[in-house]
């Protein structure tokens, strides 16, 4: 859609003007099996960090050892923003191990207790308002497996305070998710190089 225009026939009775409106927080969901979802949640992030936006990255299913190209560029630009002042902060966290406050190391049976040590906090810190922009990555797997209960992230996202906003990205994204979303993309996978036996290559999968 054409920046600044909207459909007016969905404008909302909520008594908000245009700019009000243009400033309440958005929950994005990108879901599907397509590729891509993370990628489209951290290009989000990467704007958000141009507006000098404090940015919180959340990685609940990669391994606290596998080092993403995402996560090296956001590390640098933190880095940036601590020496000049461009740009917005930058925290990046991931499940298990890589959880700043929670080093203890675990095993296949620990994740799900880690996963809900890592809501816990992201949930503290939006009632905090801790960040501006939040990435919550491969989030969906931990909800749908039963780690993380769906009503209490739907509930801590529809009341949580300030303009914080929040992107979810992973497949299968629980309905009760959807619903308190603003922005939902659903990724369809047409063809991937891995159905024909290919693996993971650099600059492309990470």
């Amino acid at each position: 859609m054409p920046k600044g225009k909207v459909d007016p026939a969905n404008i909302p009775n909520d008594g908000l003007t245009t700019r009000q409106r243009r400033m309440l927080p958005v929950t994005a969901v990108n879901t599907g099996d397509g590729k891509g979802k993370s990628t489209a949640a951290f290009g989000m992030a990467l704007r958000a960090w141009n507006q000098g936006m404090s940015i919180g990255v959340f990685q609940f299913v990669k391994s606290a050892k596998w080092r993403v190209g995402e996560e090296a560029v956001f590390r640098k630009l933190g880095e940036l923003h601590d020496e000049t002042g461009v740009g917005g902060p930058v925290e990046w966290h991931k499940m298990g191990e890589g959880w700043s406050w929670s080093r203890t190391k675990g095993t296949e049976d620990d994740h799900a207790r880690n996963a809900l040590d890592g809501w816990h906090e992201v949930a503290r810190r939006l009632h905090e308002e801790t960040h501006d922009f939040y990435v919550l990555d491969e989030f969906t797997y931990p909800m749908s497996w039963g780690w993380v209960p769906v009503e209490k992230v739907a509930e801590t996202l529809r009341n949580r305070p300030g303009t914080q906003h929040v992107v979810i990205t992973g497949r299968r994204a629980p309905q009760e998710i959807i619903d308190v979303a603003d922005l939902v993309t659903k990724m369809e996978k047409i063809k991937h190089p891995m159905d024909q036996g290919r693996k993971g290559q650099k600059g492309i999968e990470w």
